[in-house]
């Protein structure tokens, strides 16, 4: 929490909240006292707060400091969940993610005839129809085990081949595993994951330490794939409420463009291939 709210604190000027700054400020941002000014509270229990010290705080006094902090609704959402850890709620219980999809929902992908993935908060790579498998082989074929996008992502070389976005699509990544840190930070694999990243990744450890949140939502992506070149897709994540923690990825290219036609080739070259073993549901196992 406490490097949370300084690093936001930090990235405000007092001209962005109408403080006149003056040449002599030794902070980067704004002061621990005109945070407090414009929370509406005493200066003494900002500082408590910014220590970390969350016990029996308010929604109320929540929302103040999001208003003076200028939160986005992903950075509010994030101090929701410190605060709820801090305070014993649902956020800090043990919570372990799915690490395999019912049949029903492996029958469901496979009826998609675009590429469709699932992966779990931690961003492990869990099921896909045909198509996702072929758009992600990359992956799937890498060194770099069990299948995780994150894990890829910072500790396989050829990631940086395959997503044209690099650095965009990575930072997104740490920012997207700081909010699931938030929500589940006794969630032991995905600690084990954050500490094994900020030790073998440079780039992971720096953007890490910056405390950005991000929730995926629709957008585009544009990748290089080694059988059909570059591809722009768009792609569509939905949250499966009878799967808790789930989210199915949808992508899809523009009709008539090269991508889509580099998707129905790339279609063609992997028709018919069987799921690998890994990708298949084993509900006998403990998650």
């Amino acid at each position: 929490m406490k490097d949370f709210l300084r690093t936001r604190r930090d990235r405000l000027r007092p001209e962005d909240v109408g403080i006149i700054g003056g040449p002599r400020r030794r902070v980067p941002g704004l002061r621990r006292e005109e945070v407090a000014m414009l929370a509406g509270m005493s200066v003494e229990y900002y500082v408590k707060l910014e220590r970390g010290h969350l016990r029996g705080v308010s929604e109320e006094v929540l929302a103040a400091l999001a208003r003076a902090l200028r939160l986005s609704q992903e950075e509010y959402r994030h101090l929701m969940d410190l605060a709820r850890a801090a305070n014993g709620g649902t956020g800090s219980s043990s919570f372990t993610p799915t690490r395999h999809v019912r049949p029903a929902l492996q029958q469901m992908l496979d009826a998609i005839s675009t590429p469709a993935w699932v992966r779990n908060g931690r961003s492990d790579f869990l099921a896909a129809n045909t198509l996702g498998r072929a758009l992600y082989s990359p992956l799937l074929t890498s060194s770099i085990r069990p299948p995780n996008t994150a894990r890829f992502l910072f500790l396989d070389p050829c990631s940086r081949d395959f997503y044209l976005q690099w650095d965009v699509i990575g930072q997104q990544m740490v920012a997207s595993l700081r909010a699931e840190a938030g929500r589940h930070p006794f969630d032991r694999p995905l600690t084990d994951l954050i500490g094994e990243l900020s030790t073998r990744s440079d780039e992971f450890r720096h953007w890490w330490g910056a405390h950005e949140v991000f929730t995926h939502g629709a957008g585009s992506k544009r990748i290089h794939h080694p059988e059909v070149g570059d591809l722009e897709l768009n792609y569509e994540p939905m949250e499966l409420t009878a799967d808790t923690g789930l989210t199915l990825m949808i992508y899809s290219a523009e009709p008539g463009s090269p991508s889509a036609d580099a998707l129905a080739l790339l279609a063609s070259l992997h028709a018919d291939q069987p799921a690998p073993e890994l990708l298949r549901d084993d509900s006998s196992r403990p998650s």
